[in-house]
């Protein structure tokens, strides 16, 4: 260190031991009419493995037990969560601000497919702009007050992830993942990026976990062996649980009556999320 040095490394050239790398804010402000509690991200290292459908549980579980519930669907090109809750139609705005549909049990929900002319539309974006779309649901959304805001991320460790974890106050992250033999790497993937920015790992969802038979009661591993109990070890995340295959919820999501499913298989993890 240098005997005139003011400890402001921005205005200085050297290349000493206590130079202090210059620290970047890329938080946002959230709309001026909103005021949300708890941010949540429910992610996963690959796609095809539930995300949205774990979102969904969890906001209604949360709404069951009186908890004012938003989800930011963040999947913008692959949203899903309007479908699950039977929400259709254009969000309407009010002034420059947007306002969330609500659903038959007063969860508020923004998503990219709700701002579309059609639900069908594809969304074929840029990086850049996607990202911009997620920082406006935060921004330009007036949510009111919210206790628990899910956020359903796009699959895999890009541009939208890191925009959520750097954009918005996550206060810890879910992962989800299934119990095929690339779970070891999809969670490792989904929790290395949460350890490099210092996001909490509140659980590990594993989904299409086992098949009951409605005959016999047995369960079937119908994707092999469940390895979710040794990968959370190896990860130091001190809770998982396993969800179930059930047709029933097919046909739920597929009606847009997710509302109406049984999710307390999530009471626990929505009791640590408190």
């Amino acid at each position: 260190m240098s005997e005139t040095c003011n400890e402001n490394c921005s205005t200085c050239g050297e290349d000493c031991n206590e130079r202090k790398e210059e620290q970047f804010d890329f938080s946002i402000k959230l709309n001026k009419n909103s005021s949300v509690k708890k941010v949540i991200g429910i992610v996963s290292g690959k796609g095809g493995v539930g995300k949205s459908l774990i979102t969904s549980m969890l906001a209604v579980n949360s709404n069951k037990k009186g908890f004012k519930t938003g989800v930011l669907d963040a999947d913008i090109t692959g949203p899903s969560i309007p479908k699950a809750f039977g929400i259709h139609g254009r969000a309407l705005s009010k002034g420059n601000t947007l306002l969330p549909k609500t659903s038959d049990t007063g969860i508020k929900i923004m998503s990219v497919n709700l701002i579309l002319e059609k639900d069908t539309d594809p969304v074929i974006w840029r990086g850049p702009i996607v990202s911009g779309v997620v920082k406006q649901f935060w921004t330009d959304v007036e949510w009111g007050d919210i206790d628990f805001m899910f956020v359903d991320m796009p699959p895999g460790t890009g541009d939208v992830a890191l925009t959520v974890f750097q954009s918005l106050p996550v206060d810890g992250i879910v992962i989800v993942t299934s119990p095929q033999e690339l779970v070891s790497m999809i969670v490792t993937k989904a929790s290395n990026m949460a350890k490099m920015m210092n996001i909490p790992i509140l659980g590990i969802v594993e989904n299409m976990s086992y098949l009951t038979c409605p005959d016999c009661g047995k369960k079937i591993n119908v994707f092999g062996e469940s390895k979710i109990e040794e990968v959370a070890k190896e990860q130091g995340i001190d809770y998982f649980v396993r969800v179930p295959i059930d047709p029933n919820i097919s046909t739920a999501v597929d009606k847009g009556l997710i509302e109406q499913y049984d999710v307390s298989v999530l009471d626990d993890l929505i009791e640590r999320l408190k």
